[in-house]
């Protein structure tokens, strides 16, 4: 096997950063053991003589004794992995504890295990600070593995390997700025030097996740309206990011041939693209659990001093950030601010913290195996500029995270059996504006519920997504278009008797049919700035004068609402048809009437608004919030930060890709599906995939069940 030359003197520098990285982690350690000793009841190192001796001797024993921990670890499971990265310090502060404490027994091992903490947290800070700030330790621990690694028999190490990363929500005018401005050092180097270059891409409707990943890993943006959506046929509602419905909607959508099928690795994504290993990836939870290869990677981060300790000690730090970050917004009364608790900053810790530091140890792993293709999704800066806004210090701060990340990897690859070429993309925008419901006093669903006077189900996420859907208030239209005429329908059956409504009752938030217990129900999600509402317990969509003989009063309400910019119906006669409060566009027929109300969202607005509103898993009603004249919308979740419907820069996504990778078509990449094709095209240029034909059959996907949210 041939591996490609590692330059001698990069070499001996990073041996000789690495004896003064071991010098620095020593003097840390020592230092914490001292402060363990004062701090800590029945733990104490008795002279500085003896806390050197004692912080050496950590080094020693824990270099001997963690490869057998993380053995032990990767037989007993998942539950090993987690206490050795508990515990396993502690075990080697406590075997050390006994010579150098100065006693004639050890101090208790729960003595042992708080100073552990102690020493790891004091260590990792005199180490950030002794080297800027930097993740230098994290770096020369991946380098020390390659290097001493066993290189594998690759058959064909000439081909290079990709690694994809996703630095998830980031639009193209962040990133621009960004290098422009040189606070992403790695991509502005890049850029700078002309190794890469980048672009703008544009997602389309609607601008999240789910359906940006599903057609950039598989090929297709189709059946996916949202984040959640009605699965009308069964009644059942899908949210992408829970493990079950993740792996139902990808197995009714791979072909089996996805972005990752050719001896790739998923890493913290939502779908596979059809990779042979997923690490912590959403549709293929079980299959992360059942790799052994997995557990060794995972144990071995959790085992090191600059694994978990390092990064639990970073993850209170960030916790600490947050709050007086929080505090701070609020005292400056910044705008637009949402309530930003405790739960976000677990959620900010965590992601910016242990999850950022597990990915990356996963993607070096695999680039030391040398794979072929890697995906990974880092989340910090979409989940930190949800809550605080696209620019403010904290959501840069995270992006800026993602650039030291791909300095680590970039440097990895130095020491990797196969040469590997980075792109970086992200899979939608971001908008910002003041919430919905701070703008306007009530949610979604309470307008909704106010214009139809029946109970309504709003569904609600996480902590980032706190499902607060928003609503708003309602008047009429005029009679020389399709709502005013199914207006004048829906009057005439009124007057006939023929409509029976009912007050909410408070019943669960199921989608039950309405002709079994009398009383219509409206589902309603949000989808950031993108609202859809249900009529539970229907089949097939229903037309606009179908929802006038429900509700007459609700359309027209959504329509007049100030903080709405377009309101999408179905209609008998012509198909989807866009409504505003001076217009409407009939979109399949290219018609406007009056003002349209896609004037102020771009070109592409009616063919991406047509494309979603056709698929059989639109709702009843799709709501889009106003865009105004700063180009900010109003969520209808609490989020500052949002994406999903239309407007600002949520549909503006980026991509950079080095020079040596044929350059996308101009002027511009429309829909993940199209991106798809770039990127499988940039493989087939490297040589991969030369094993998949056109003949190929689709790979068989699982019979799995569709569970109720």
């Amino acid at each position: 096997m041939t591996r490609h030359a590692r330059p001698r003197s990069g070499w001996w520098h990073l041996r000789w950063g690495d004896v003064g990285r071991a010098v620095l982690a020593v003097l840390g350690a020592a230092l914490g053991l001292q402060i363990a000793s004062w701090l800590v009841p029945e733990f104490d190192i008795k002279g500085p003589g003896r806390t050197i001796a004692a912080a050496i001797a950590i080094a020693v024993v824990g270099a001997v004794l963690r490869p057998l921990l993380v053995r032990l670890a990767v037989l007993v499971g998942w539950v090993g992995a987690v206490l050795l990265g508990l515990f396993g310090q502690g075990i080697v502060v406590w075997l050390v504890a006994w010579d150098f404490s100065g006693e004639q027994h050890n101090p208790p091992f729960l003595a042992a295990f708080a100073a552990s903490w102690v020493v790891s947290a004091v260590s990792t800070a005199f180490v950030w600070v002794a080297t800027a700030g930097t993740d230098d330790a994290v770096t020369a621990s991946l380098l020390r593995r390659g290097r001493r690694a066993r290189p594998p028999d690759l058959t064909d190490p000439d081909v290079p390997g990709v690694v994809f990363i996703q630095a998830d929500g980031v639009p193209y005018p962040v990133l621009e700025w960004g290098v422009r401005a040189g606070t992403l050092p790695t991509l502005s180097r890049w850029i700078r030097s002309g190794s890469h270059r980048m672009a703008e891409w544009r997602p389309k409707l609607p601008a999240t996740t789910p359906a940006s990943q599903m057609g950039i890993l598989h090929g297709t943006i189709e059946g996916i309206p949202a984040f959640r959506w009605v699965d009308r046929p069964t009644g059942k509602v899908f949210v992408a990011n829970k493990p079950a419905d993740a792996a139902v909607i990808e197995a009714q959508h791979t072909d089996g041939r996805g972005l990752l099928v050719d001896d790739g690795v998923s890493v913290s994504n939502l779908f596979t693209g059809d990779a042979p290993t997923a690490y912590a990836t959403m549709s293929a939870v079980h299959r992360t659990r059942e790799t052994k290869h997995a557990r060794v990677a995972l144990s071995t981060f959790l085992a090191r001093p600059e694994g978990l300790a390092r990064s639990m000690s970073r993850t209170v730090s960030e916790v600490a950030r947050e709050r007086f970050q929080a505090a701070r917004a609020t005292r400056r009364d910044v705008r637009p601010r949402v309530e930003r608790g405790w739960g976000f900053a677990g959620e900010r810790a965590a992601v910016s913290g242990v999850l950022r530091d597990l990915n990356t140890t996963l993607v070096a792993d695999s680039m030391l195996q040398g794979r072929r293709v890697i995906y990974v999704d880092y989340v910090d800066y979409d989940a930190v500029a949800h809550h605080a806004g696209l620019m403010q210090p904290e959501s840069l701060a995270a992006l800026e995270g993602i650039d030291a990340v791909i300095a680590q990897l970039e440097q990895v690859a130095t020491v990797s059996p196969r040469r590997y070429h980075f792109v970086v993309l992200s899979d939608h925008g971001q908008s910002q504006g003041e919430v919905f419901a701070s703008r306007y006093g009530e949610d979604l669903a309470a307008l909704v519920r106010r214009l139809t006077d029946s109970d309504v189900a709003a569904e609600e996420e996480n902590a980032e997504a706190t499902g607060a859907l928003n609503s708003m208030i309602a008047s009429t239209s005029g009679t020389d278009t399709v709502l005013g005429r199914a207006l004048g329908r829906a009057s005439d059956r009124i007057s006939a008797g023929r409509l029976e409504s009912s007050p909410p009752d408070g019943t669960a938030p199921a989608p039950v049919p309405a002709e079994e217990d009398g009383a219509d129900r409206c589902l309603v999600f949000g989808s950031g700035n993108l609202g859809l509402v249900y009529v539970a317990g229907e089949k097939s969509r229903l037309t606009l004068d179908d929802l006038t003989a429900h509700f007459p009063a609700l359309v027209p309400g959504l329509v007049a609402h100030p903080g709405v910019g377009f309101v999408v119906v179905d209609t008998a006669d012509h198909g989807p048809v866009v409504l505003g409060p001076g217009g409407e566009h009939r979109v399949r027929e290219g018609v406007v009437v009056g003002e349209d109300p896609l004037a102020g969202f771009g070109p592409e607005a009616p063919a991406f608004v047509l494309r979603a509103a056709t698929m059989a898993e639109a709702p009843d009603i799709y709501v889009n919030s106003l865009v105004d004249d700063l180009g900010e919308v109003a969520a209808f979740e609490g989020l500052v930060g949002c994406h999903g419907g239309l407007g600002g820069w949520q549909d503006r996504a980026m991509i950079m890709w080095p020079v040596a990778l044929p350059a996308p078509p101009r002027p511009m990449v429309v829909g993940a599906d199209a991106l798809h094709r770039v990127l499988v095209g940039w493989l087939e240029h490297l040589g991969h995939r030369r094993d998949l034909t056109a003949a190929e059959p689709a790979r068989p996907v699982p019979d799995a069940s569709r569970p109720r949210a």
